[in-house]
């Protein structure tokens, strides 16, 4: 499978002094109302500062949360992380394509950025359909005509057909941020280039539904896949270990197995000798200790939490060997440093080998400062979780589509 070079038009293609509409992605954790500093607002402040010094007068648009959950928050909070990495006042309004909007986007100067009220606020943002049915929406119509052009950073919600991620290109000349090309460019990386040696794809987290086409579609280019997390639990279960069903209360693998059992089983048949599964899994000894046990011994009666020390060493091997190596995914429950030797292990060998890298999925891409890793060590860091998933398949991404179209 070969993916085109995209042919979008990036921020370097954009005369100065412009009034621009730049959407971003700095969906954030909520805690007690409180939103949290992530990567993402450091990647987007690079690129709305590089507009700003180049005189735009910049409009942002994003999402926060979903309409119903604790997370659907205003971007307020948003407008203050921003302005505290560009180390200059980011303005706010309370609204999207209204009055108020319209006033403050038309007070705007050059140098000057505005958060707009969050997307997801709007009635016509979250529907998935089509571009050109989005373009038509009051929401796009109304804004569109205050701007000279339209950038799109956000490509970890590239896959998401809303109405501030494909309608505005449909009517106004459309540009890549440099978050959007950056990521675009590593993330197919695994469609459009070849490698020398051993390509190693390292896959964990909670969902099989995503991670079992990676499998499938990446085959012609991954030499060998190495598996943890949920993902790997319900691999073992296929094959024929005493694992990778629900104890104490849990709610990860029976669901998953009821719905992917066949898928499972016929993809560890076809691709057995290319996938690693763990050998050994961690868990909560009785006095709170990280113990370990080998999987052939295991009669499941708790929760695993963790690839065990073998299979940590067995799978950095693995990365020490490959000329390309791609993750999507924890190996264990990084978030308590217990259960984190899996996923750091594997980290710290691909930090130390000379190998073209992308870490893909912002829980996984975290692990990496609370670590003590440094971002510099690997060939990119995506913030991208759905998209990243996408890419990896081939599969196209709506928002990046439009931007390849003339307005």
């Amino acid at each position: 499978m070969t993916v085109p070079m995209t042919t979008f038009q990036t921020i370097d293609d954009l005369e100065s002094g412009q009034r621009v509409l730049v959407r971003i992605d700095i969906n954030a954790p909520v805690e007690d109302g409180v939103v949290q500093d992530n990567r993402r607002f450091e990647r987007h402040a690079d690129t709305i500062a590089e507009l700003l010094e180049a005189d735009h007068a910049v409009a942002i648009l994003a999402h926060q949360g979903r309409p119903g959950r604790d997370t659907f928050v205003s971007l307020e909070q948003h407008a203050d992380i921003l302005g505290d990495h560009l180390e200059q006042d980011v303005g706010f309004v309370a609204d999207t394509f209204g009055e108020d909007a319209l006033a403050a986007v038309s007070a705007l100067e050059g140098g000057e950025a505005l958060v707009l009220e969050n997307a997801r606020m709007c009635d016509e943002e979250l529907p998935e359909e089509d571009p050109d049915v989005k373009a038509k929406t009051a929401f796009v119509q109304t804004l569109a005509p205050e701007f000279d052009a339209y950038i799109n950073d956000a490509y970890s919600a590239a896959h998401r057909s809303h109405a501030s991620l494909v309608g505005f290109p449909q009517v106004m000349n459309a540009y890549a941020g440099r978050v959007m090309e950056a990521e675009y460019t590593a993330n197919s990386a695994i469609q459009e280039r070849e490698f020398d040696g051993p390509v190693t794809m390292v896959l964990g987290g909670t969902k099989a539904e995503d991670l079992i086409p990676v499998i499938e579609q990446v085959d012609d280019t991954v030499d060998r896949f190495c598996l943890g997390g949920i993902v790997g639990e319900l691999f073992l279960r296929a094959d024929g270990h005493d694992v990778g069903y629900d104890v104490d209360g849990t709610d990860f693998f029976d669901q998953q197995w009821e719905d992917h059992q066949e898928t499972l089983e016929r993809v560890l048949s076809e691709y057995g000798d290319r996938l690693h599964l763990a050998s050994d899994l961690a868990y909560e000894g009785t006095e709170g200790e990280r113990a370990e046990e080998p999987v052939v011994a295991i009669e499941k009666e708790t929760s695993y939490l963790d690839i065990g020390s073998d299979t940590a060493e067995e799978y950095a091997d693995l990365v020490a060997d490959s000329d390309a190596v791609f993750v999507k995914g924890a190996l264990g429950v990084f978030e308590d440093d217990r259960f984190a030797d899996g996923t750091v292990t594997v980290l710290s060998a691909i930090a130390d080998t000379d190998c073209f890298s992308v870490i893909g999925g912002g829980d996984t891409s975290r692990s990496i400062s609370m670590y003590g890793l440094e971002e510099a060590d690997f060939g990119h860091v995506s913030v991208a979780g759905g998209a990243y998933v996408r890419a990896l398949t081939g599969e196209g991404l709506v928002g990046v589509d439009v931007l390849e179209q003339d307005p």
